[in-house]
């Protein structure tokens, strides 16, 4: 296949294209550049190219062995008559160690292109510093303790303690049992500090193999294990510079990586995996746990000089069963959450039900409140949360999370109120499937036998 057509029009859809030998003779011209010069191209092969181009500088280029990028070059342009600048890049041709040529291209044919260009350029750096000032305004509006859900005195006081020290860069450390929220409120102190405008990056510490931890911390440089990239991988650390790093579940950090941590923390730099050179980072750390790191540091697992360097702020983020009162504004956070995320119109949550939630321990805390609603209002998806949705609740609550509070109703005793809610949540659901036994047990989560035997011993029968 002859690939000359196909080499020409390429060059030729440069503005400005050239090609010199080793002794500075013109190889190549494309057509632009003899259509600016007036000449043709079988008229200047072979010769020198300062007889032809007397202002070029390609030979110095090719004398230093150095490319020149971004240099200016005048010439008289024959088809407009009139002088043009243009920006010229020229390269020496280098192959085993000797100049063997050189070739020079010009990257706009002539300066108007490249003050458009620039005025394309300003144009955007203008609108970019709209969209800045714009996030700015509305992150000022919206005030990030509002997405701490609660209004309870608990909660109130660790919002306090957030507006206070979020700008001071202090590091922070969360504790608190499973599910109560933790990276909500580290959030909260990212996004108020002066650092929201870089990232908040998280990692769980227990959910990452240990011998990974490490590379994922730090980095690694290209080669640096079995698998690595080749051309490395930077840190979470690298990743948080200038911004606010999450180190989740602290207390499952092994021990050697903790005194890595330590120098860290102190020296403010980091070494990649398989790295020799100190990089520097600017990172405000906060980390979280539900562990006792106290008794950690006494099993000897957990380094007593990390914990007193991580350790300058303590929030205590209590578990939901100490802030009950805080359990209608979540329930009406997640029921909108739901709505918006599954298109449901969930109408809100009957006062019988919220009396029940408040009766419960909440071992899983405010993930697991999330996940009853979550459920509720798939079961309640076009209408108000009743009791009759309950039962599932119910049925947690016969076990050993409730609390010692009188019953949500007076009236009947809690076994009562569990059957008739049992009876309720079935007969709804059939309605739902039209009947279809197999369809309703599945959405109520039990065997289709189960279903069966509650079927007879409340002597449920279906209407057509």
């Amino acid at each position: 296949m002859n690939f000359t057509p196909l080499w020409t029009a390429a060059l030729n859809a440069f503005s400005n294209f050239i090609i010199v030998d080793e002794r500075c003779r013109i190889a190549y011209m494309n057509k632009p550049y003899t259509e600016i010069l007036n000449i043709k191209l079988e008229d200047v092969i072979g010769k020198p190219i300062k007889s032809i181009i007397p202002t070029t500088k390609l030979p110095e280029v090719m004398a230093s062995g150095k490319a020149d990028i971004g240099a200016l070059m005048t010439l008289y342009d024959h088809k407009t008559s009139r002088d043009i600048r243009f920006v010229c890049n020229r390269i020496p041709l280098i192959e085993d160690g000797e100049i063997i040529g050189g070739v020079a291209i010009s990257t706009f044919n002539e300066m108007g292109e490249i003050y458009h260009l620039y005025s394309e350029v300003e144009k955007m750096q203008q609108q970019n510093e709209l969209y800045q000032q714009t996030i700015e305004q509305l992150r000022k509006q919206t005030n990030p303790l509002d997405y701490i859900i609660g209004s309870s005195q608990a909660i109130g006081h660790i919002k306090s303690t957030i507006a206070i020290f979020a700008n001071s860069g202090l590091s922070l450390l969360l504790t608190g049992e499973t599910g109560v929220g933790k990276e909500v409120f580290a959030n909260a102190l990212h996004q108020l500090s002066s650092r929201s405008a870089s990232n908040f990056v998280k990692i769980n510490c227990a959910a990452i193999p240990k011998d990974l931890l490490e590379s994922e911390l730090f980095g690694y440089e290209g080669g640096a294990f079995t698998g690595a990239k080749k051309g490395g991988k930077i840190g979470k650390f690298e990743l948080a510079d200038g911004g606010t790093l999450l180190l989740d579940e602290i207390g499952e950090m092994p021990l050697p990586l903790q005194s890595k941590l330590l120098r860290v923390l102190q020296e403010k730099e980091i070494e990649r995996v398989g790295g020799i050179t100190p990089i520097k980072v600017d990172v405000r750390l906060i980390c979280s746990t539900n562990q006792n790191l106290t008794q950690l540091i006494q099993e000897g697992r957990f380094r007593a000089d990390l914990y007193y360097r991580i350790n300058t702020i303590e929030l205590a983020i209590p578990p939901l069963r100490d802030r009950l009162d805080d359990i209608p504004e979540l329930c009406n956070f997640f029921i909108q959450k739901f709505n918006r995320e599954n298109g449901s119109y969930t109408q809100g949550i009957d006062q019988e039900v919220l009396a029940l939630m408040q009766q419960y321990a909440w071992p899983g805390n405010v993930r697991e409140l999330e996940h009853v609603i979550e459920r509720l209002c798939f079961l309640n998806g076009h209408s108000t949360i009743h009791l009759s949705s309950c039962d599932f609740l119910i049925h947690k609550m016969s076990g050993e999370n409730t609390l010692s509070k009188p019953a949500f109703s007076a009236a009947s005793s809690l076994q009562e109120q569990r059957c008739n809610a049992e009876i309720d949540l079935i007969r709804q659901t059939l309605r739902q499937t039209d009947g279809n036994k197999a369809k309703a047990a599945r959405l109520l989560g039990i065997d289709r036998t189960v279903l069966y035997r509650k079927l007879k011993k409340y002597h449920i029968v279906q209407t057509p």
